[in-house]
């Protein structure tokens, strides 16, 4: 994994000095939160994370917002199967922050590759790859070979019936930004349209 010196563009605005895992969990069911709305929640169930779709095609364009309902990443999808996050609400002047671009695409398995913005844009070099399968919620995110994150359905013991309502996101310790890998993952969750 990175150093805290190196010159990743995105670092982590949570306590990146935590050298042990996080877990967040995410569903459509919370109790604070109207029916349908995507929030991520921390081991205690205080939400970390929202997801709103954006009218008139809410489809296309998704925010991620933090706990305040502060705009964090705009997510926004092309008809090409590529995806495009800028910053904040994405209102006004638009900043790019990532580009993803799926490059695989079968029934069973996704992948994709995310650039981050600036200079290297045009150079199409990968700096993070997204590999799994948004059926069964699962998926791994890797910068380089390091492992970033990893999502999964929530299992209980003697469940004949697993629901996909509810999955868990594993964030493993580094630099990069829980907002970045929560943002990649909702588009991962969408990249089989």
């Amino acid at each position: 994994m990175e150093s805290e010196t190196s010159d990743w563009p995105y670092t982590a605005t949570q306590d990146h000095h935590h050298h042990i895992p996080i877990d967040l969990f995410g569903s459509k069911k919370h109790a604070g939160l109207p029916r349908g709305i995507l929030s991520f929640t921390d081991a205690s169930g205080n939400i970390v994370f929202k997801v709103h779709r954006q009218p008139p095609n809410p489809s296309s364009i998704k925010l991620l917002l933090d706990p305040n309902d502060n705009p964090l990443f705009s997510i926004h999808r092309h008809h090409n199967g590529n995806w495009k996050c800028y910053k904040g609400s994405g209102d006004g002047e638009k900043e790019v922050m990532f580009e993803v671009k799926r490059t695989v695409k079968t029934f069973t398995r996704i992948e994709l590759e995310v650039i981050f913005s600036g200079e290297r844009l045009n150079d199409d070099v990968c700096d993070l790859r997204v590999i799994g399968s948004p059926f069964k919620r699962s998926c791994s995110i890797y910068k380089n070979t390091d492992l970033v994150a990893q999502s999964s359905l929530m299992y209980k013991l003697n469940q004949i019936y697993v629901s996909r309502g509810k999955f868990r996101l594993t964030i493993f310790p580094g630099s990069i930004d829980h907002a970045l890998i929560v943002a990649l993952f909702v588009i991962f969750l969408n990249g089989r349209k």
